[in-house]
């Protein structure tokens, strides 16, 4: 049996952008995509803790060092420009590997920047 199991997590970052008339997914900035072990066409789910929205998208790739975290596409509409969202991808595995998995989990700063 597989188990979906928390992959990577981007904590607390900052929506920067929303592009309604843009084909649906996330941009975001490749620093943070490559400190969460994201990938480009990724799924996530999207947690918005502003207004408890939850929903599925995929990971488009931003400028390096931006800070940019873009919803487009219908994606706009669940989240406002400055609202604080968590977005977290899953990956399938045995109970085994599951056990003993650690999770990327990335704590950006208020401007969606890598702490050390």
């Amino acid at each position: 049996m597989f188990l979906h199991i928390m992959k990577s997590k981007l904590h607390r970052v900052k929506i920067t952008q929303a592009e309604l008339n843009y084909v649906g997914s996330v941009t975001i900035d490749e620093d943070l995509m490559d400190a969460a072990n994201l990938i480009e066409n990724e799924k996530v789910q999207i947690v918005n803790n502003n207004n408890g929205e939850r929903f599925e998208t995929y990971v488009i790739k931003g400028e390096r060092g931006s800070g940019m975290v873009c919803l487009n596409g219908a994606a706009a509409r669940r989240a406002q420009i400055g609202d604080i969202v968590i977005i977290i991808a899953y990956g399938m595995m045995t109970e085994e590997e599951a056990r003993t998995y650690k999770p990327s989990l990335v704590f950006p700063d208020d401007n969606n920047r890598l702490v050390n």
